[in-house]
C-alpha cells in the first residue's frame, strides 16, 4: 500500500470520527481476536464465511475477527436509554475480489437498545453524511426487508423458501423470480407484485409514491410506512442521493428494517453497508434493538487511484479581493465533503483538475 492510499484512509477516519463525535457517539475498542463459536454460530451474518482461527494456551480455539458488530453485540449489557458507540478496526478476512486473508481497516458506528423511528434515521442520514465526507459523487441505496418477507409471508412460503427467493430478488432476476414463485406456490398477483418491487429503483421520495398505491400486505405496509417516515426524515437533514431499491436484502435471520448500502463514484463495489438487527441481539440473548454500519477503508484504494488521475478534484479562481471571503467558504465546504481544493487567482500552469469554480462579484459559477 502506497503513503497516499495510507493518507487517504488516515483522512477519511479522522473525519468520520470527528463526524461521528459530533452526534454523540462514543469511541469503543474490541479485541483484536474472540472464541470461535461466536463466529461458527452466527456465519450467516459474516460477508465472509472464512475465519482464520487458532489454539490458545489453554486449548481454547479463537479465532481473528472477521466482524466488529458481534464483539460490540458480545459486549453490550443490557440498560435503558441507546447506547451510541463508534470504531475505527481491522477485521481479517477473504475480501470477496480477492483471494487469501487480509488485514481490512474498517470503521463504522451502531446504535443498540431503546430504538425508535429517529435513532434509526439519524444512522441512515450518518451513512449518507459519511460517503459524503469522502466524497460528494455518492449514493446511498435503502430498503427494508420487510416489504419483501411480508408478501412473502402471506403466500405462506418457508424460511428455505425466502432464502431463496431472496437470492433472485438481490441479482434482480425477475425471470428466476417467477419460477421459484411458481414453484414454492405464490400466486401470479403475487408474483407480478415482487416482479414490479424488484424492477424499482430511484429516488426515495419518487419510489415510494410509486408504491405506497400497490396492494400490499399489512406486513409489507406497515414496512412502506417505516420508509416513507425516513424518507421525511432525510428531507430535513437535506439529503436527496438517497434511492429506494428493493433488491437490497439481508438475511431475515437477523436483519428485521431498514437496510442500506452506500457507493462512490469509480468504485464498483459498496463501500458501506448496515441496516436494523434486531433478530442477531435476540439470538445473542441481548434485550432491545440495533442498528449500524461499516465503511470498508480497503476499497478506498480504487478510489485514490482514480482521484490521483488529477493534481486536485477542485480549483477555486477569485477574480478580485472582495470575492475571498466567499472563495474561502466555498473551498472549505469542499475540504469538509473530502475534496481536495486548490485556490488560487489564476489557473496555474500545468495544473490538472476535475472541477473548476470562479468566484466573482458574490457569485461561484463552475466552468464548462
Amino acid at each position: 500500500m502506497s503513503g497516499g492510499q495510507i493518507n487517504t484512509q488516515e483522512r477519511v477516519m479522522h473525519a468520520l470520527r470527528g463526524l461521528y463525535q459530533s452526534y454523540g457517539y462514543q469511541p469503543f475498542k474490541v479485541n483484536k481476536f474472540e472464541e470461535y463459536d461466536l463466529y461458527a454460530q452466527n456465519k450467516k451474518f459474516l460477508t465472509c464465511q472464512q475465519v482464520l482461527t487458532f489454539s490458545d494456551t489453554d486449548g481454547c480455539l479463537l479465532a481473528l475477527k472477521p466482524d466488529v458488530t458481534l464483539s460490540i453485540v458480545k459486549n453490550t449489557t443490557d440498560a435503558p436509554g441507546l447506547r451510541k458507540v463508534f470504531y475505527n478496526e481491522t477485521v481479517y478476512r477473504v475480501p470477496g475480489d480477492g483471494e487469501g486473508f487480509r488485514e481490512i481497516p474498517q470503521t463504522g458506528l451502531e446504535c443498540i437498545g431503546a430504538l425508535d423511528g429517529y435513532a434509526v434515521g439519524e444512522v441512515v442520514m450518518l451513512a449518507a453524511r459519511s460517503l459524503e465526507t469522502i466524497s460528494s459523487r455518492y449514493v446511498l441505496d435503502v430498503s427494508h426487508v420487510g416489504v419483501v418477507s411480508g408478501i412473502l409471508a402471506a403466500a405462506g412460503v418457508g424460511q428455505e423458501g425466502h432464502a431463496r427467493i431472496f437470492e433472485a430478488v438481490a441479482a434482480k432476476n425477475t425471470h428466476a423470480l417467477r419460477g421459484l414463485c411458481a414453484e414454492l406456490g405464490v400466486s401470479p398477483e403475487q408474483t407480478a407484485l415482487l416482479q414490479q418491487l424488484v424492477s424499482l429503483y430511484g429516488p426515495l421520495d419518487e419510489m415510494l409514491r410509486a408504491v405506497e398505491p400497490l396492494p400490499l400486505p399489512a406486513e409489507s405496509r406497515a414496512a412502506v410506512q417505516e420508509l416513507r417516515a425516513l424518507a421525511g426524515q432525510l428531507a430535513l437533514y437535506g439529503l436527496d442521493t438517497v434511492r429506494l431499491d428493493f433488491s437490497l436484502v439481508n438475511d431475515v435471520d437477523y436483519y428485521n428494517g431498514i437496510v442500506f448500502r452506500g457507493f462512490l463514484d469509480g468504485v464498483a463495489a459498496g463501500v458501506l453497508s448496515g441496516g436494523r438487527y434486531d433478530r442477531l441481539m435476540t439470538r445473542m440473548g441481548k434485550r432491545g434493538g440495533a442498528i449500524g454500519f461499516a465503511v470498508y477503508l480497503d476499497r478506498l484504494e480504487r478510489f485514490q487511484e482514480e482521484r490521483a488521475a488529477y493534481d486536485v478534484d477542485t480549483l477555486v479562481v477569485y477574480a478580485a479581493d472582495s470575492d475571498v471571503p466567499l472563495a474561502i467558504r466555498t473551498a472549505e465546504a469542499l475540504v469538509r465533503r473530502g475534496a481536495a481544493v486548490r485556490v488560487e487567482r489564476a489557473a496555474p500552469a500545468g495544473l490538472t483538475f476535475r472541477q473548476k469554480l470562479t468566484v466573482r462579484g458574490g457569485e461561484v459559477t463552475e466552468d464548462a
